[in-house]
């Protein structure tokens, strides 16, 4: 029973010395976390969420651009093999 008395004393000190030490380095629990530093977060968060979007959207864009090229030199290269068959009655005439 005296042994169980001391713990509990022994983490009761050690938890009093934790809590001291951050009052110390970190100031009162309440002002800890103030207003200003969850606006800094949302701010930061806003920010890192449009560079992303900026990104997707600029691979999207760049991606695209080069499967356009990649059909229009297919196309090209298509049309230098073989001639385009003529399509109505008249063209054969």
């Amino acid at each position: 029973m005296a042994d169980q008395r001391d713990r509990t004393l022994i983490e009761g000190a050690r938890t009093q010395r934790m809590r001291l030490g951050s009052a110390m380095l970190y100031g009162r629990r309440d002002e800890r976390r103030t207003v200003n530093d969850n606006i800094k977060r949302f701010i930061g968060s806003v920010v890192v969420a449009a560079l992303a979007c900026a990104v997707c959207v600029g691979i999207s864009f760049v991606g695209d651009l080069l499967a356009k090229q990649a059909a229009e030199k297919e196309k090209a290269a298509n049309s230098m093999i073989a001639p385009q068959k003529p399509t109505t009655a008249e063209e054969y005439a």
